[in-house]
């Protein structure tokens, strides 16, 4: 492997992919030697890798046509958009590459909303510990100094609060003028697999009703039916005022998506925002076929069902390690918080050929495909219980055990 003419921008193991298949990774040739992809790219490729759907959808149009412009009209672009604000309860969607763009555009339409409001410095409330991407604008947003270090000076305009707290939110609202924007994840996913208490969006839809502000739901890793609904608001029926998503939605292909409802969609004209490359041919052709896909499989159901079991069966195996402060999640969004720093974590278990990360320091966080198995799920489960075994063995850790 020779990476000196990459940026040293990421901390790679020393492993290089040769194909997929489902839940599997192959370094080479040989069938035997495989790795259980339970990260899926981070909650990227939800259909597993080579999906036959999307491989084939992809294949055709590649062959048909790739990319125009959106100067022409894109029939798929159209018919995806339509789909996905059905799904969403959304009016209107504006299509880029990744869930940063998405975020970029989302807080543009903050802006436009505030100045239409004749309130240019009614903030954007943001919580402590999120992510919301690595653009300067998302980044000013994110909740998390680890990753502004050295960038500075960011954004301004974003107001900060503790998760999962109304109070906060509700102090600066009546602090600020009307015509701001909330912007939060419901669940803080690289924050540690944050799941805030039951009716915390419905309080921030009243709160931003009662004070003339949006209510913007990053949705990037949490949508397309990863928690078992196609969207993390849908648990609580609650409605948005934009949501943003980008992972799961063309199972590895790049694509984003910001989408909202009228009169918020409207607040964009001609020539106020775009991307190049977002919504063309290729990419909303695999969108489609992704989205088929889940819905024809009842992979949202399975999501949720398979999440509880592998939730139950965690804490389960894990209850008798002191290193071991929490296991939580919702649908196939699961992590393990750990007593202390566990980044040799992921290097045992991909000893044992399973594919995990660690978020937040402490928190290994799992995100297996919508389409795995319940053995696959019985072996990763195994795997990273012994691993943990090890880990606490080797390291000491210190804090209580699981209830």
């Amino acid at each position: 492997m020779d990476s000196k003419h990459l940026m040293p921008t990421y901390a790679r193991k020393p492993i290089a992919f040769w194909r997929g298949e489902g839940v599997w990774l192959y370094p080479g040739t040989e069938d035997e030697d495989r790795y259980l992809d339970a990260l899926s790219g981070f909650a990227v490729c939800g259909l597993g890798h080579a999906h036959p759907a999307v491989s084939a959808a992809i294949a055709e149009q590649s062959a048909h046509l790739v990319h125009t412009s959106n100067l022409y009209t894109i029939p798929l672009q159209e018919k995806l958009a339509a789909r996905l604000c059905q799904l969403s309860g959304m009016d209107a969607a504006f299509f880029c590459n990744s869930g940063a763009e998405a975020n970029e555009a989302a807080i543009k339409l903050a802006r436009l909303h505030a100045h239409d409001n004749k309130a240019p410095n009614a903030p954007v409330i943001v919580t402590e510990n999120s992510f919301h991407g690595r653009t300067l604008a998302a980044l000013s947003a994110t909740g998390n100094p680890a990753f502004q270090t050295g960038f500075d000076p960011l954004v301004p305009g974003f107001v900060h609060v503790p998760y999962d707290n109304l109070e906060a939110v509700q102090a600066v609202l009546e602090a600020s003028p009307r015509g701001g924007a909330v912007l939060v994840e419901p669940i803080q996913c690289e924050g540690g697999i944050n799941i805030p208490a039951p009716g915390y969006l419905a309080g921030l839809r009243e709160l931003c009703d009662h004070h003339g502000a949006l209510l913007i739901l990053d949705e990037v890793q949490t949508g397309n039916g990863r928690t078992g609904e196609w969207f993390c608001y849908q648990h609580e029926g609650v409605s948005p005022d934009i949501v943003v998503t980008a992972k799961g939605l063309g199972n590895g292909v790049p694509i984003g998506v910001c989408l909202a409802r009228q009169p918020v969609a409207e607040l964009f004209s001609p020539g106020s925002h775009g991307s190049t490359f977002g919504g063309n041919p290729l990419a909303c052709r695999a969108a489609l076929a992704t989205l088929d896909t889940i819905e024809n499989q009842g992979l949202c159901t399975r999501a949720r069902e398979l999440g509880d079991s592998m939730l139950s069966a965690l804490r389960e195996k894990l209850s008798g390690q002191s290193c071991v402060k929490e296991v939580r999640g919702k649908g196939l969004i699961l992590g393990i918080e750990m007593a202390q720093p566990c980044s040799t974590l992921v290097d045992l278990c991909l000893e044992q050929k399973l594919l995990v990360n660690v978020t937040a320091g402490c928190v290994v966080r799992l995100l297996p495909p919508l389409i795995m198995e319940q053995e696959h799920a019985d072996w990763a489960i195994s795997v990273l219980a012994d691993c943990i075994g090890r880990f606490a063995e080797t390291d000491k850790p210190v804090s209580g055990a699981l209830p």
